[in-house]
């Protein structure tokens, strides 16, 4: 669906996207998260075609966004963090007249127009200028000109930036909503978001690609907590394939075993019980580690900065 290959993008001498690469497939909703400047909006601007990479490129659908920008624009809905609409339009003129520049017309126009406006609830709005509506509302007609025409692929932008908590969960469900019929790919600052929303998160620190991880592979973790009635037992536990490491807990019987990269959660937690139970022990737990994306992103954060001072130090 979506292919982003080395791409990146200077300011001057500054790098805001330094070859940054991943890929998005059909009906995936993913989260761009980053610190406030870690370039994420620079990346959406490259995916949706309003901003030209200095190396690398974007294909959506096998198409070039070099080659086919217009082609690819008309069949992708973009979100920018800040929309640029004109306040004193209605919202029913903006949508018109952002519908026209996605080349619809006549019936199909209309019907988009209705289907745009029922799935945000901006009925009670239609004949209101966008400079007289709160915030929520208008990120409602953001979205609603990102979903006219059924686009396959949606870049959304920041979208609860500065909605309150009612509002936000509001905006939730209507992603979710949308993520029905198109891949969504949406960048924020907020953890909390890419909990709420995301099958998976990029984690972007100074312009890089920190991290691409499912979000259920991280919370199941990489490691296993063991329980039993005694600990008699390591040993036998280290010498279960996938198993990499051991480490004894303070409580008797108690465990966290590492595993081998690539290691099948499901075949050595069948190996391990079986250790247990023919050492005559009882088995007591036995479950994956959980992992959080806030610990995640925290170890990010910090490495990063341990690695500007190791460059520091350095010069």
């Amino acid at each position: 669906m979506l292919e982003v290959s080395h791409l990146s993008r200077c300011y001057g001498a500054f790098k805001a996207v330094d070859n940054v690469s991943f890929t998005i497939d059909k009906g995936e909703i993913v989260g761009l998260l980053g610190h406030n400047g870690a370039g994420k909006t620079t990346i959406m601007k490259m995916l949706s075609g309003y901003l030209e990479p200095d190396a690398g490129k974007v294909c959506i659908d096998g198409l070039d966004l070099a080659q086919h920008a217009k082609q690819i624009q008309r069949s992708l809905g973009y979100l920018p963090e800040n929309l640029p609409v004109y306040g004193e339009m209605t919202v029913a003129d903006y949508l018109d007249y952002a519908a026209e520049l996605k080349g619809l017309s006549g019936p199909q126009k209309r019907e988009e127009i209705r289907r745009a406006v029922r799935a945000t609830d901006l009925g009670v709005k239609l004949t209101a200028p966008i400079n007289t509506l709160s915030r929520g509302f208008k990120q409602r007609v953001g979205v609603a000109q990102a979903i006219l025409g059924r686009p396959k692929l949606l870049i959304l932008d920041e979208p609860t930036n500065g909605l309150d908590p009612t509002q936000t969960q509001q905006m939730r469900a209507l992603i979710r909503e949308i993520a029905r019929e198109a891949t969504v790919i949406l960048s924020t600052h907020i953890l909390q978001e890419v909990d709420a929303l995301c099958d998976r998160v990029l984690i972007i620190h100074g312009g890089r690609l920190a991290v691409d991880e499912k979000l259920s592979q991280l919370r199941a973790g990489n490691a296993l907590w063991l329980e039993s009635s005694s600990s008699a037992s390591g040993d036998k536990l280290r010498s279960v394939d996938g198993v990499a490491s051991v480490e004894q807990l303070q409580e008797e019987g108690g465990y966290r075993l590492a595993l081998a990269e690539g290691a099948d959660l499901r075949a050595v937690s069948a190996a391990l019980a079986k250790v247990v139970v023919e050492a005559g022990e009882q088995l007591y737990r036995l479950q994956p580690e959980q992992r959080d994306l806030e610990s995640l992103f925290r170890q990010v954060s910090e490495t990063g900065a341990m690695a500007k001072e190791e460059l520091k130090d350095a010069a």
